[in-house]
């Protein structure tokens, strides 16, 4: 997972000022409404990363945010807690993601998600966490998710988690 092949003609892109945030359209409208108007003001304030993907003309073909956060020990299921400290543990957020609806079905979520992997496992290498935590917006997303084994958090549907060593495991995997 570690070797991430984007298609020719596309590159990675740190969000700025000069893309075109307006035109992305995924049909998830809260996703589109994160890019076009928060996802800038959130870097800017150093809330969040925003990394785009974009394709031959300069269009943003797909983009996910990361950012850090917390867990309150309670809501992590037992087998994971059990010799972790009780009081509230950091976490990796993949707060964001959304593919172009002219990309879709062509394998860039996958893409996505596997950079947002890797940043995440590269940064957990300065900044420790326990867990990659996501709200699924939907089933399918939550399906989608669950391909790289999410798990619900209790209590939670769609609230999904990866724990730092399975995302260790996923990294060092071909």
């Amino acid at each position: 997972m570690m070797d991430i092949q984007i298609p020719t003609g596309m590159s990675w892109g740190g969000l700025s000022q000069e893309h075109p945030r307006k035109a992305f359209q995924s049909g998830a409208p809260a996703a589109d409404e994160w890019l076009q108007k928060r996802a800038l003001q959130h870097q800017s304030k150093h809330l969040s990363v925003t990394k785009v993907l974009l394709d031959s003309s300069g269009a943003i073909a797909g983009y996910f945010t990361i950012a850090t956060g917390q867990v309150d020990f309670g809501d992590l299921p037992a087998e994971i807690i059990r010799k972790l400290p009780r009081r509230a543990l950091p976490v990796a957020v993949l707060a964001w993601l959304g593919v172009d609806s002219k990309h879709q079905r062509r394998g860039l979520g996958r893409i996505l998600v596997a950079q947002a992997f890797r940043d995440c496992y590269e940064a957990g290498k300065t900044f420790a966490f326990v867990a990659v935590i996501l709200d699924a917006l939907d089933d399918r997303a939550k399906s989608f998710y669950q391909q790289w084994d999410f798990a619900e958090l209790p209590g939670h549907p769609y609230r999904l988690f990866l724990t730092a060593g399975q995302l260790d495991a996923l990294m060092k995997s071909k």
